[in-house]
């Protein structure tokens, strides 16, 4: 499969805002406000940046310079229903970018809309519940095996065509359906719940898909956090999961003009995903063990933590679509399974290679 890149931006913005279009008595037609994220993801022309590895410096400036006319202002003045959805055909509207694939606005941790390059709305909302499991069919001495908890999270997705309605699905309507799986999922052991006797990541996000499919017909993607950095997707069809970790690099950009100062060595905190696809394993009820993928990663994550990227010397640059380039090149060799690496040199700001099915976009 060909090689795909995808840059990636983000940029905050304050601002309040009045949604008169809900029901009367609804708290979001009072004046009110929210730190939003704006997002872009664009497939880039080469040559668009003033250099190889400024794509995403340019894309963030961009960005910023659109959204700039939002901070601090009251969004009405200038968007006549400002919803989540809204707010992102808007800056679809008003930035003049090549490549776009992907515009979003996030209102808040745990809601947000995502318009793909056929203007069709994805609505996300995320919840959490509280419960117990274990996994009867590990390896004796497996971790998993004994019983434990987890803080789980559910992010629920929800494709719908809505043309240039004002709002499409409404997180309330989400909220309803999700209440009562809530009351079934929290405070419990997952093992006791008809159809969840090997309650993995994968197997809840299908028992999820079954449950609430019949009642929304647009859901698209169920997401199920079982830790902050590792989880499963479920679409109906297929399984994904990823494995996030963060690396503390140094860097500096070989290609850049003489006189930036990203030239000078300097460093991040990155945020790294890796996201694989494989087929469910009928006895264990995953696709590929969370531990094994850590175990096989962990020689590659030790050449990048706390290490000069820039002295790696078959590393191209050190641009964050260079390095995730060289990630899934070296990955793949013993993790056949992976076919994406999202790195983000800072919230939101990196690049998404992927050489399959890209699945659904995660809250940043």
């Amino acid at each position: 499969m060909a090689l795909r890149t995808l840059f990636a931006a983000s940029a905050a913005f304050e601002a309040a805002r009045r949604v008169e279009i809900l029901p009367e008595g609804h708290r979001a037609r009072r004046l009110h406000g929210h730190s939003f994220l704006a997002k872009l993801r664009c497939a880039l022309p080469a040559g668009w940046a003033a250099f190889p590895g400024g794509e995403v410096e340019r894309l963030r400036d961009e960005l910023q310079s659109r959204i700039a006319r939002l901070d601090y202002q009251l969004l009405n003045e200038q968007i006549e229903q400002p919803t989540d959805e809204n707010l992102a055909r808007w800056v679809a509207a008003h930035i003049d970018v090549p490549g776009i694939e992907q515009i979003g606005i996030q209102s808040t941790a745990h809601q947000g809309v995502d318009l793909d390059t056929a203007g069709h709305a994805h609505v996300w909302r995320r919840y959490l519940f509280q419960s117990a499991h274990r996994l009867p069919n590990v390896p004796a001495g497996h971790q998993c095996g004994r019983m434990h908890g987890h803080g789980f999270e559910v992010i629920v997705h929800a494709n719908q065509d809505v043309g240039r309605r004002d709002l499409s699905i409404d997180y309330d309507h989400l909220d309803a359906i999700w209440a009562p799986l809530h009351a079934e999922l929290h405070q419990t052991c997952l093992n006791d719940l008809p159809g969840l006797a090997n309650p993995t990541s994968e197997m809840l996000s299908s028992w999820l898909w079954q449950r609430l499919q019949p009642q929304l017909p647009d859901l698209s993607w169920i997401t199920v956090f079982e830790t902050g950095s590792c989880g499963a997707n479920f679409d109906g069809r297929r399984y994904r999961i990823w494995k996030e970790l963060t690396l503390d690099s140094a860097m500096q950009l070989k290609h850049a003009p003489d006189g930036s100062p990203l030239r000078r060595i300097h460093g991040h905190t990155y945020t790294l995903r890796l996201h694989l696809s494989a087929p469910l394993d009928q006895v264990m009820g995953w696709t590929v063990d969370f531990g094994d993928v850590k175990e096989i990663f962990t020689p590659i994550f030790k050449s990048l933590d706390h290490q000069p990227l820039h002295e790696i010397a078959d590393l191209d640059d050190c641009d964050t679509a260079s390095i995730a380039r060289w990630i899934l090149d070296k990955a793949r060799q013993r993790l056949p399974q992976l076919d994406r690496v999202d790195l983000y040199e800072t919230r939101g700001c990196g690049a998404i290679v992927s050489v399959g099915e890209e699945g659904p976009a995660l809250p940043i």
